[in-house]
């Protein structure tokens, strides 16, 4: 392997440690060479990032590097995280979110009859948005995953609990009280 191939594999396997860092010993494993020589490969990846990279740094802790942002970058990555962020949740997902809140936990099966369509998609995005998570397996032939709401799911809605839900059943009672005025209305114009 060149130089330049090995630098590549560091900043690949760099990157993929992500805020774990890279452990030297790790790295020399799955590179096939010594400590020592991944070690002064990871030095030299330090001393061209802080040339030819100056929103990133590679950190020396120990036996770890870690690639970071560097001080200079702070500014922007703050307010990067202050965007507030834009609710993209499809019609579907929202639905099937709303059946996971109310009845979880529930199974995928559950959902969909629920709904009466398939909901795969819609949970698959929920989840990966960590707006409900995998719970455990159903005590039922297949043993079915079974999914809740998560912390991030009263974070994004801004409620402090799921028992603060809003009362579904009052809510269906107050929308046919609503459309019974709206029809009686109507029928009275006509």
């Amino acid at each position: 392997m060149s130089e330049e191939e090995l630098q590549g594999a560091l900043q690949g396997l760099l990157y993929v440690c992500g805020d774990e860092g890279l452990v030297v010993d790790d790295a020399a494993r799955v590179l096939g060479i010594s400590e020592e020589e991944t070690t002064q490969y990871l030095n030299q990846l330090k001393d061209w990032m802080q040339l030819n990279m100056p929103g990133l740094q590679l950190k020396n802790y120990g036996s770890k590097f870690q690639m970071v942002t560097s001080e200079e970058a702070a500014p922007y990555i703050e307010k990067l995280a202050e965007v507030p962020e834009k609710n993209n949740l499809s019609q579907a997902a929202l639905e099937t979110l709303a059946i996971i809140a109310y009845n979880q936990p529930v199974t995928k099966a559950e959902v969909d009859d629920i709904r009466g369509v398939k909901s795969e998609k819609a949970v698959q995005s929920l989840v990966n948005k960590a707006l409900v998570i995998d719970a455990g397996r159903a005590q039922t032939p297949g043993r079915p995953i079974i999914y809740q709401t998560t912390e991030r799911f009263l974070e994004y809605f801004n409620i402090p609990s799921i028992q603060e839900l809003p009362d579904l059943h009052e809510s269906i009672e107050e929308e046919t009280e609503e459309a019974d005025l709206f029809f009686n209305q109507l029928g009275e114009e006509s």
